[in-house]
């Protein structure tokens, strides 16, 4: 079943490359006591990825937070090493922090799931966002297959 506006996180774990290396992330601690902007990308360094969805939540991170959001996410599944060399090539560390979905099991739980195999890249995480406030979903965005719009930064910021 799919997340809905008003649902709470299931319970899920990301890893976060840090300066000591891999860290474990618990999704209900994380997300506790904050409104986060979370938006998911089907990999690290594709197209589409690399070219507008990360680069627009790079460029609108202040605004994101004059309008009340704590901190910005980005999620894949793809693992950790890979999310922290593409945050850093894009210049986003300062400004959204990378959670890896290695295994792709928060895309399941969330139910937003795709299938990449026809590309190579088996299963992965939908293209979608949402505004998680103390771990309940606020706003939930999923793009259609192969879209790019609902889930930009522009568009969460029209919902703020």
């Amino acid at each position: 079943m799919t997340i809905q506006t008003g649902d709470k996180l299931p319970e899920a774990t990301f890893v976060k490359v840090t300066d000591n290396g891999p860290e474990q992330v618990n999704a209900a601690d994380y997300f506790k006591g904050r409104k986060v902007a979370l938006f998911s990308v089907p990999g690290a360094f594709t197209p589409t990825c690399s070219a507008k969805h990360l680069p627009g939540f790079v460029d609108k991170a202040g605004e994101l937070k004059a309008r009340g959001v704590d901190e910005i996410v980005c999620t894949a599944v793809n693992d950790a090493f890979v999310m922290g060399a593409w945050a850093k090539s894009a210049n986003a560390n300062d400004s959204v922090t990378m959670l890896a979905d290695g295994n792709g099991a928060f895309a399941d739980a969330v139910g937003l799931t795709m299938d990449g195999t026809a590309f190579g890249m088996g299963k992965r995480g939908q293209r979608f966002s949402m505004i998680v406030n103390d771990g309940v979903v606020e706003q939930l965005n999923v793009e259609a297959p192969g879209e790019f719009r609902v889930s930009s930064a522009d568009h969460m910021l029209e919902q703020l």
